[in-house]
């Protein structure tokens, strides 16, 4: 059997592919102005510009631009990984899981039920505070819980990010994608919630019913299982639920509802909960009697776990580096804008969530695509007839969907690394699920209208 492509080699493949569209897109830019403190797109004043192609040798020095630019989440994906090393050396998680399979195989639909429910509490943070980077934290959770369970590492990928993404694609108050949206296009922050209330209800239930569907499929034939399936491995004799590693459980599920609270209310980001986890495997370490040693290297290991992922999102960072320094971002954005232009209003709406879907391969940021497109899409809905309530809704479909099966989102990247789930894998898996969620959101996106006045 032919090894995988490594997810690393994928993106970088990715990278040599922007750098040769350096010579072959020609180099543009929009007029940036300032809107409230944000810097967006003038989309009356595109200037065409002598050609930036990105040398090759650029094409390599951009991996240390790529790094520090993406060094706050690279920090991040370290710290997190020693603090769940030390939780790890407790033996407080695995007892936990335990717990939890041991329930699961006496009653076997509870397992069902305990996806569906892990996967709508995350869609729900993706819905509310735009869970992004912050999956990575759950990711670790997942694995050995998929593990227990006797289910392949897809399906504890699919709980946290899967789960996530179908929150953010539908969200209705993600002030990171909506609110920001919103206020480019000048329309009411967090209005509009009641249909996308309904969306997000329906973007999560397909997302539920496929990786539930997937999960009967390998638990009846463990052959069928994509990734690995050799390694979902039989239930071990776990360490004894002590009063201890009971504690330690409660402090991360404190921990947990510290983190919801943090985002949600005191504008907390990658710094502040990596500070937060940090502290609780200290105080895990503590709880438990770890020596020093045993918490250092505890912190050692589980940062050293992580240097795979936090390879894939520097280099991801950098395909962003060339593509903005050989400007062909805005010119991309110009010609497709374009062509839309020329549309019929009822392909045009759905062109524009295409069109989303393509730059978001480009910027796999949600803020920064709606800083880069709206000031262009919101005044090219006015003239296509179609509200901006429904352009902001097109621009966080095709970010929102398509961020599930991008290479060149560090976080998507990332949480597969840590899976140990090649690309082409999860791509030929997930793929399926962003075309029923597109069709969803076309479905969605040709009754916005109507359904934005009624609901």
């Amino acid at each position: 059997m032919r090894k995988p492509v490594d997810a690393l080699f994928l993106v970088f493949l990715v990278l040599v592919l922007i750098t040769v569209l350096t010579y072959v897109i020609p180099a543009g830019s929009y007029e940036r102005i300032d809107v409230d403190g944000r810097q967006v797109l003038n989309p009356d004043v595109f200037k065409s510009m002598e050609q930036h192609s990105v040398s090759p040798f650029r094409m390599f020095s951009s991996l240390v631009d790529g790094f520090v630019q993406a060094g706050n989440v690279i920090a991040f994906v370290f710290l997190i990984g020693g603090a769940f090393g030390i939780l790890h050396r407790t033996g407080a998680l695995e007892s936990g899981l335990h717990q939890v399979v041991e329930l699961a195989f006496r009653r076997p639909k509870l397992r069902l039920q305990l996806i569906a429910l892990l996967m709508i509490f995350f869609s729900l943070a993706g819905n509310t505070f735009g869970m992004a980077e912050e999956v990575l934290v759950f990711i670790l959770i997942t694995i050995p819980l998929a593990r227990q369970l006797k289910l392949d590492p897809i399906v504890a990928v699919a709980i946290p990010f899967v789960g996530a993404g179908a929150g953010f694609a539908g969200a209705a108050f993600n002030p990171f994608t909506v609110g920001i949206a919103q206020g480019i296009a000048e329309v009411t922050p967090f209005s509009g919630a009641g249909y996308r209330m309904i969306i997000w209800g329906a973007f999560t239930a397909i997302a539920i019913i496929f990786t539930i569907r997937y999960a009967l499929r390998i638990e009846k034939n463990p052959n069928l299982a994509l990734a690995f399936p050799n390694q979902t491995g039989d239930l071990k004799e776990a360490p004894v639920f002590s009063n201890s590693r009971k504690i330690i459980l409660i402090l991360f599920g404190l921990s947990l509802v510290i983190l919801m609270y943090g985002v949600a209310k005191l504008d907390w980001y990658i710094s502040e909960i990596a500070a937060l986890f940090v502290i609780f495997g200290l105080v895990a370490g503590i709880t438990n009697r770890l020596s020093i040693s045993d918490i250092t290297s505890g912190f050692t290991e589980g940062a050293r776990d992580m240097l795979h992922a936090a390879l894939i999102i520097g280099l991801a960072r950098a395909v962003m580096v060339v593509a903005e320094e050989g400007y062909i971002i805005d010119s991309i954005l110009y010609g497709l804008s374009n062509l839309t232009g020329h549309l019929p209003q009822w392909l045009a709406v759905q062109s524009m969530f295409i069109l989303q879907g393509v730059i978001n391969f480009f910027v796999p940021s949600g803020s920064g695509q709606a800083a880069l497109t709206m000031p262009v899409m919101a005044p090219l809905s006015d003239l296509l007839g179609i509200s901006r309530q429904t352009a902001v809704l097109a621009y966080q479909f095709g970010d929102g969907i398509f961020n599930l099966i991008i290479p060149t989102s560090g976080v998507t990247m990332g949480v597969l690394s840590l899976a140990g789930i090649p690309f082409k894998i999860w791509f030929r898996w997930a793929g399926k699920l962003v075309i029923w969620l597109s069709l969803a959101a076309m479905l969605f996106l040709a009754f916005a209208d109507w359904g934005f006045q009624t609901f």
